[in-house]
C-alpha cells in the first residue's frame, strides 16, 4: 500500500461509504475473525506499552467501584467502559492500519515465500 496522507474530508466520505453498506464488513470480519488472537495481543501491547492500564487505570477502577451512591458509581463504571471502549477502538484502528500496509508491503522475507 503506498504511503499516502488523508484529508479530514476523505477519511469523512470512506466512513461515511462504510456505514452506508454493511455487507462491506463481512470479508473483514472474516479476516478479523481469523486474526483475533493475535490482534488482541497487539492491542494489549500497544495499551501496556502506552501506560493505559498501569497504575492510573487501577485508580480509576477503584475509584469507580467504591464510589458510595449507586447511581454515582453505576455512572462511574459507564464512563471508565466508554473510555477504554474508544481507546481500544483508537488503537486497533491503528493497528488496523498497520496491518493493511503490511499486507499491501511485505517486508522482503515475507516476499521471499
Amino acid at each position: 500500500m503506498p504511503a499516502r496522507r488523508f484529508t479530514a474530508e476523505q477519511v469523512d466520505a470512506a466512513v461515511e461509504a462504510l456505514s452506508a453498506d454493511p455487507e462491506r464488513f463481512a470479508h473483514a470480519q472474516e479476516i478479523v475473525a481469523h486474526a483475533a488472537p493475535g490482534l488482541q495481543r497487539v492491542l494489549n501491547e500497544a495499551l501496556h506499552a502506552g501506560g493505559w492500564f498501569g497504575e492510573a487505570h487501577e485508580k480509576q477502577v477503584t475509584g469507580a467501584a467504591q464510589t458510595e451512591d449507586p447511581s454515582e458509581r453505576e455512572a462511574a463504571v459507564r464512563v471508565l467502559i466508554a473510555e477504554e471502549t474508544r481507546l481500544s477502538m483508537l488503537v486497533g484502528v491503528a493497528a488496523g492500519l498497520e496491518l493493511a500496509r503490511e499486507l499491501y508491503e511485505p517486508t522482503p522475507s515475507q516476499s521471499e515465500e
